[in-house]
């Protein structure tokens, strides 16, 4: 018990003090840590622009393990928060859409691709981001990554703005796709709702696709 214990502490130290640049091979971290990746997972010029939207998040102690780091699916609800927000800051209700006809729209998630690159702690603040979003005929596409800021970046506006002066933490490829709940006489007796993928509604789209134009122009 007492060799168990000690390869962990020494494990959850390198994860957490140890740099990236001083592990043999620059790739066991991530080996470890890696829930499933593709080539394609981050957007290639994650670090290089500003990301479509970003908000800052508490860590509480409900986010962790009994070892004070994020529990690794609590990422995921990180990059869903963000989501959630930009959609509320574009003026969209982020769970229910509704059609004329009364039908209800919403998201599931089809696909998640996520890499670890370093431990998110208790009480720390991190910044959220939407690096680049695909839409798609019936789903969208989001590229998300997760970074703890620099010590005084709290106090400078200006050094924020420029998002350069930060950590990468995690990054995900997450798939949403637009389905409809199809209630029906025998569907409701049938212990659920059953659901079937649709066009991703106009209104939604255009709004996005507009977002997306005016980001590029401020670029």
């Amino acid at each position: 018990m007492s060799n168990n214990l000690g390869i962990i502490t020494a494990y959850f130290y390198n994860l957490i003090y140890q740099p990236l640049h001083a592990i043999n091979g620059a790739n066991l971290l991530s080996n470890t840590m890696m829930t499933t990746m593709n080539k394609n997972t981050a957007a290639p010029s994650m670090h290089a622009s500003t990301p479509l939207f970003a908000t800052d998040y508490n860590v509480y102690i409900n986010h962790t393990d009994a070892g004070g780091i994020v529990y690794h699916a609590n990422h995921l609800v990180f990059f869903e928060n963000c989501r959630r927000d930009w959609f509320t800051k574009l003026g969209l209700n982020g769970y229910f859409l509704q059609t004329d006809d009364g039908e209800i729209q919403h998201f599931v998630v089809s696909q998640a691709d996520l890499q670890y690159k370093k431990a998110i702690l208790l009480d720390e603040v991190i910044n959220v981001r939407i690096d680049k979003v695909e839409l798609k005929p019936a789903s969208i596409i989001f590229y998300q990554s997760i970074h703890r800021l620099a010590p005084n970046d709290n106090d400078s506006p200006q050094k924020r703005n420029a998002f350069s002066n930060t950590s990468l933490l995690s990054r995900a490829k997450i798939v949403i796709a637009c389905v409809q709940n199809q209630i029906t006489p025998d569907s409701a007796s049938n212990h659920g709702a059953p659901m079937r993928p649709i066009r991703v509604p106009q209104k939604l789209s255009e709004t996005i696709n507009q977002a997306i134009t005016s980001h590029s122009i401020e670029q």
